[in-house]
């Protein structure tokens, strides 16, 4: 068995953490992901509390393992989700795209880890002076909202520069991804796409559907600099292109976007919705429940470390 000190400190059983997906990462999905051995996420997005504190309840109803919440500090809601997850005493926050500093007392006092997402070395350090528990250092192959560094070059760096448990993130999909990440010094692996092809993840079908056609160039990004969100290639992505030919402004593109994300994975529209999967998603060949996921990524690990081990003898 493959077990990392992030095994310890979240209390489960596998390094995996499912990304905290907004309209994606439902009480389902993050259920699911836990009481197989990793760590499921609820993505908050910009979901008023009343609905993420429904998704915490379905998770407590089907396991009694750790999971998370991921705080989108661009939500309007983020002072209530803090409330929020402090008085219901989830066992972990993920955060992304801001800060989450001025909050790390009440989540401490509140018993929460905090895991910040990060694609930068800077913000790695700053955030591990404040006191997070762990970080998830994500590459530009991810799906959403990236950074500018690959995943190969940021988690060596990260891990060399902070003493805290590291999480890769971006491109991984399997077991081998797994493997590579624990020679790079993470202590574990996040995956969104492929967790988008699980039995109890509730997006629409097309939206499955859209990851599972995917091929190794389909994945794009589209947006401008400080805003670059990578999706799945389609007739809104040639919009983003045509508005960024004629030098389109960051609020043009704002309005174009908005909504798109719901109408992909709720209401199943893969040509004018955002398709957001990572370029991992030409790895994904199949639905199936999250459990079957996780075994698979950690029996292929332990055969890759098993044989490149042999390489030694």
């Amino acid at each position: 068995m493959l077990r990392t000190p992030l095994c310890d400190l979240l209390g489960i059983t596998y390094p995996i953490i499912q990304g905290g997906m907004a309209w994606v990462a439902t009480g389902e999905l993050a259920a699911a992901v836990s009481a197989a051995g990793g760590l499921g996420i609820i993505g908050a997005g910009s979901a008023p509390p009343d609905v993420v504190r429904r998704e915490i309840r379905k998770v407590r109803e089907q396991t009694d393992r750790p999971f998370g919440v991921n705080i989108y500090y661009l939500s309007p809601y983020v002072e209530e989700l803090v409330d929020l997850v402090c008085e219901e005493r989830v066992p972990v926050v993920t955060t992304g795209a801001g800060n989450p500093g001025k909050h790390l007392p009440r989540f401490k006092e509140a018993g929460v880890k905090v895991i910040p997402v990060v694609a930068s070395v800077a913000l790695a350090k700053r955030l591990e002076r404040l006191g997070v528990d762990a970080l998830v250092a994500e590459g530009m192959e991810c799906g959403g909202h990236i950074g500018e560094i690959a995943t190969m070059p940021l988690v060596p760096q990260i891990v060399d520069a902070v003493h805290i448990p590291v999480i890769a993130a971006g491109g991984i999909a399997d077991g081998r991804g797994l493997a590579a990440a624990l020679a790079l010094g993470a202590a574990g692996i996040q995956m969104g796409t492929r967790f988008i092809c699980a039995t109890e993840c509730t997006v629409h079908p097309n939206y499955k559907e859209a990851v599972l056609k995917a091929g190794d160039r389909d994945a794009v990004v589209t947006g401008m600099a400080g805003h670059y969100v990578r999706v799945l290639k389609n007739k809104l992505t040639r919009q983003f292109e045509e508005l960024s030919a004629r030098g389109a402004s960051w609020e043009e593109m704002d309005r174009l976007g908005t909504g798109k994300l719901r109408a992909a994975a709720v209401d199943g529209d893969v040509e004018y919705g955002s398709v957001m999967a990572g370029q991992s998603a030409a790895m994904v060949r199949e639905i199936k429940p999250a459990a079957a996921i996780i075994a698979e990524i950690m029996a292929e690990a332990a055969e890759v470390i098993a044989r490149l081990g042999a390489l030694t003898g």
